[in-house]
């Protein structure tokens, strides 16, 4: 019996072997890890994000706040500039203590709106360029307004303040709006139903 040369077997390799070593198996780096998660996060923060618009498209700020109007009590006020509707102004009259804002050489004693609590009643009373007046006040929903006014009656020598007297008393019975800016100096600006407006600038306490 003759014997035959064994032939060596070629080993087996699986299928699944064969494919990991044509494609070798390979983690990705903790740095394209971060990478990743880092687009994915920046995509939904993009769709999510608030519209913006530079700051020249906001809406200028008002200066005048009608909420200040509560701080009005016992305070007092010095008529300084009358701005009609059609934006001309009319002379109003100004002593040395005057700001700016009154008409220079309107000479005369200031058109004058005082408040007080004392008593525990809001009262008003001031100078309206000839006579002096006297009433109460009231303060609601960031608006002045007034109640009857009693005034003297005293001749008006002409000037600016006599011609201011009779549309200034009128005004304050037909107040549309009223704020007062909190940025000194603190003003009063009153905005009459015809589009006229009155601002006043605060005097000092007695």
């Amino acid at each position: 019996m003759s014997m035959q040369p064994s032939r060596s077997q070629p080993a087996r390799v699986s299928a699944r072997s064969r494919v990991h070593a044509a494609f070798p198996r390979s983690r990705p780096s903790f740095a394209a890890m971060v990478s990743i998660v880092t687009i994915a996060f920046g995509s939904v923060l993009a769709g999510c994000a608030m519209p913006t618009h530079p700051d020249s498209a906001a809406p200028p700020t008002d200066p005048y706040n009608p909420a200040a109007t509560q701080l009005l009590d016992d305070t007092q006020w010095q008529l300084t500039s009358w701005a009609n509707a059609d934006g001309k102004t009319r002379p109003v009259p100004a002593n040395s203590g005057a700001t700016s804002g009154a008409t220079s050489g309107a000479g005369g004693e200031p058109i004058t709106l005082n408040f007080s609590t004392q008593g525990g009643q809001r009262k008003t009373n001031g100078f309206s360029g000839c006579n002096r007046y006297t009433g109460t006040y009231d303060l609601s929903g960031g608006k002045l307004s007034f109640g009857p006014l009693a005034s003297t009656r005293m001749a008006c020598a002409p000037g600016p303040g006599s011609t201011l007297e009779q549309p200034f008393l009128q005004g304050l019975a037909d107040i549309a709006k009223t704020g007062v800016q909190m940025q000194p100096p603190q003003q009063l600006q009153i905005t009459l139903k015809n589009g006229d407006v009155m601002t006043f600038t605060q005097r000092a306490q007695p």
